[in-house]
């Protein structure tokens, strides 16, 4: 039984796991936040889109010696204010708009990165490195993640009118450009700090799942944001332990167990639907 249990708390007691747990819960609390805006407004590509357009900015910060950061952030908020640009001044709706700048963007730093050396590897960028990173990586992202998700959780009522009804959010007097634009850079603000645990790729799943999760489960927006919080700590939790003993990456791992939550959800939903329309 010692033996057993020994075994079941080893993944507890490396240094690198214990970052990995850190780092997760601090990538799991903003985006299941923001998960439920972006679910609810239809904003789902939006994250998509910011998360790929990131790329040239890193790379153009690393050829002017300047932190990666500064430069996915301002490459995000590119990409928010371009599609929105576009939005509004052609027929064109916003999600082909969004498609169009996101790989656009995706593009330009793709050929920019291989025409720059560097020591850092495409595939961490893309995909993460959850296990190999710093504490200061983790404080970095803690930071991020507490500015983020006191200021949703702040404004969270502001922010659910205007996904909802703009023009009621307008007529009542609240700055709903501002609400707009400060919900982008929120988003971008987070994809920034949640770049290096999970990457560009696997970004989105942080971003739409556990918000799509809790959309099935609740009727109440209350409801929704702490079982969506609830989804994303678990899914982080099991996801990285889970990939210990699989020899597998924490990342994909993660999103794996969310998307097999989501997947049983939908059936027991389904299938409550369907007893309640036979009775």
């Amino acid at each position: 039984m010692s033996a057993l249990l020994e075994q079941l708390l080893l993944p507890f007691q490396f240094g690198f796991m214990q970052q990995a747990f850190v780092i997760g819960f601090a990538v799991a609390l903003p985006t299941s936040l923001l998960s439920c805006f972006l679910v609810l407004k239809g904003w789902s590509l939006m994250g998509d889109a910011i998360s790929h357009a990131v790329l040239p900015g890193i790379v153009l910060a690393y050829i002017l010696g300047l932190p990666l950061i500064v430069g996915a952030f301002g490459a995000g908020m590119i990409c928010a204010l371009a599609t929105g640009f576009l939005k509004e001044n052609s027929r064109v709706k916003e999600d082909t708009v969004m498609g169009v700048v996101f790989s656009g963007m995706f593009g330009l730093g793709l050929v920019m990165y291989v025409k720059v050396q560097t020591e850092v590897h495409l595939d961490h960028i893309l995909f993460g490195d959850m296990l190999g990173l710093t504490w200061t990586d983790v404080l970095h992202s803690w930071i991020i993640a507490a500015g983020c998700s006191a200021v949703i959780f702040l404004k969270r009522q502001d922010f659910l009118l205007h996904a909802f009804d703009r023009q009621h959010a307008q007529a009542i007097g609240l700055p709903v450009k501002l609400l707009h634009y400060g919900l982008l850079a929120i988003l971008s603000l987070t994809i920034v700090g949640v770049l290096k645990a999970v990457g560009i790729i696997l970004a989105i799943a942080m971003f739409v799942t556990p918000g799509a999760i809790a959309f099935l489960i609740t009727r109440r927006f209350g409801a929704m944001l702490a079982a969506s919080c609830a989804v994303a700590m678990s899914s982080t939790f099991f996801g990285i332990y889970l990939s210990f003993f699989l020899d597998s990456a924490p990342a994909p791992t993660i999103v794996l167990v969310m998307t097999v939550i989501f997947v049983v959800v939908f059936i027991v939903q389904q299938g409550r639907i369907a007893v309640a329309e036979r009775s």
